[in-house]
């Protein structure tokens, strides 16, 4: 409607230039021209797209067959004008009854990730073959049928947000106006609610899934689903938690975040035996959080009054803990941030660990050097990912040929962090936090449940950050059984880990199959 209006218009315009209408002078027929092609310059809204394609596979010896549908909704604001085109890969079963088949909602985080990892790692039919802790060789790419693949219990929607993958604002809206904590969660919800109309979903059962920043997006997300659109959710699975970012993130003044990242540092420097007669991992972690929570957090509150006496005893722990040298520690006043970590552990092998999966290490280009300024498990996986999912994209699923597909980009950059929290009424500036969205979407829907997979190597979203922040939801004692916690020796992305890849689909597969009769 406003684009034939708007041609109309400047069809009058051009009809009375032509019969010699306009007698102004030219420097006025410049300007109403001018004034003319401003209007013409509101971009036309393209046309959603769809490539539907039929597939069949074989996951624990039962024969799938399924349909893959890439393409893009058009999500609308308020007053039904299009805003953007989010594109999307879904995986629905033949001939499964809408009302019977769970149906699950997955993306990646960043902010400013595509969803390709968690679709070419373990929740997709195909998978990406990689080596494990360890860079994976150039081309060719090895891609198999992904028998882990979670489609044999659960429809499966993967979404990239504004400015991933192909999505991007449309009509008016730019966009950056997507790019912040609450503007995302809005743009992401319009999208599952489209999606929900658009395929006779809505008596489905449904689950959200994200990884890292995706994990704030759904504590957030399943509580504006509910509270604005009326829209139930089963159960959330979240990630490699990054949900409470003042006990995810180590900056000076937050002594919070330096105390759940020293576990992390533990569990790290036990995988590289650094730690002397080193007990089981877990009975060496249960010593870890213990000393955490309790000496170093305490001498982490006493700042500079901390008395000589016990500030070396705590040094002397921290590194028989940690693996890091008594005098780093004393340099770096008891406060080491995940950065200075990845560099300093094996500096003396020339070597920097990974942060998103600590297993991963990499040359030391800079033994001089703070922190580490390349991460070896991104540089590792990287190219085999993009290489391998853009062929499956453009290939198998006949979508997205000609055009440029983000993989990633620095959103965080421009990212609005303010947030929203239920019962306020303003965003607050600062680290924002959706476990407070989180309770109130348990305490408005107590069949809600919420399955929680940690890797212990994982230097993004430290597990001890994870742990503190599920226990400070404020939940009702008889509410707090509906989170359930699961750990793996593996990093951020767990199912790079092959037996942990295994032990991911059991844990999410068993959590779809317990909660979607609920």
């Amino acid at each position: 409607m406003t684009k034939r209006v708007v041609t109309f218009t400047l069809g009058l315009l051009f009809v009375a230039a032509s019969a010699g209408v306009a007698a102004e002078p030219p420097k006025a027929a410049e300007k109403e021209h001018a004034a003319g092609a401003t209007k013409q310059e509101a971009p036309a809204v393209p046309e959603p797209e769809q490539s539907v394609t039929e597939h069949t596979i074989t996951i624990g010896g039962a024969v799938l067959k399924y349909k893959a549908t890439a393409g893009t909704i058009l999500i609308r604001n308020d007053s039904d004008e299009p805003i953007a085109a989010i594109e999307y890969v879904a995986y629905t079963k033949d001939g499964a009854k809408a009302a019977q088949r769970p149906l699950t909602f997955a993306y990646n985080g960043g902010p400013g990730s595509s969803s390709l990892w968690l679709h070419m790692g373990a929740l997709g039919p195909r998978r990406i073959v990689t080596t494990d802790a360890a860079p994976t060789p150039p081309p060719p790419y090895q891609v198999v049928d992904n028998q882990e693949s979670i489609i044999d219990v659960t429809d499966l929607v993967m979404i990239d947000p504004v400015g991933t993958g192909l999505s991007h604002a449309v009509g008016k809206a730019k966009d950056k106006d997507f790019w912040g904590v609450d503007q995302d969660l809005d743009s992401m919800a319009r999208f599952v609610v489209q999606y929900v109309n658009d395929n006779g979903r809505w008596n489905s059962p449904k689950y959200l899934l994200g990884e890292s920043y995706g994990t704030m997006r759904s504590a957030g997300l399943v509580d504006v689903l509910q509270s604005r659109w009326n829209m139930a959710f089963n159960g959330v699975v979240l990630i490699s938690v990054f949900v409470n970012a003042q006990a995810d993130i180590t900056l000076a003044g937050n002594d919070l975040g330096y105390e759940m990242f020293l576990p992390s540092y533990a569990a790290i420097a036990w995988y590289h035996h650094l730690v002397p007669d080193a007990p089981p991992l877990e009975a060496f972690l249960a010593q870890a959080r213990a000393f955490a929570a309790g000496p170093y957090a305490t001498a982490l509150a006493k700042g500079d009054a901390l008395p000589d006496a016990e500030r070396q005893a705590v040094i002397a722990t921290m590194s028989h803990l940690t693996g890091l040298s008594p005098s780093y520690l004393d340099k770096a006043n008891l406060r080491v941030s995940e950065g200075e970590f990845t560099a300093e552990l094996l500096r003396e092998h020339a070597e920097v660990v990974g942060r998103l999966d600590a297993r991963f290490t990499g040359v030391a280009l800079d033994r001089l050097a703070k922190e580490a300024t390349e991460d070896p498990q991104s540089t590792a996986i990287s190219p085999a990912f993009t290489a391998a999912f853009l062929n499956y994209l453009h290939e198998d699923l006949k979508f997205g040929q000609g055009k440029t597909y983000k993989v990633e980009a620095d959103l965080w950059r421009d990212w609005d962090w303010k947030h929203k929290p239920p019962g306020s009424p303003f965003a607050f500036p600062g680290a924002p936090n959706t476990g407070i969205d989180l309770a109130h979407a348990i305490a408005t829907n107590p069949a809600l449940r919420v399955l929680v997979l940690n890797g212990y190597y994982d230097l993004a979203t430290p597990f001890f950050g994870t742990e503190y922040t599920m226990d400070h939801l404020g939940l009702e004692k008889k509410l707090r059984g509906n989170i359930e916690m699961k750990y793996f020796e593996a990093g951020h992305m767990m199912y790079l880990h092959p037996p942990s890849l295994a032990a991911f689909k059991a844990a999410v597969a068993g959590f779809i199959e317990a909660t979607d009769r609920l």
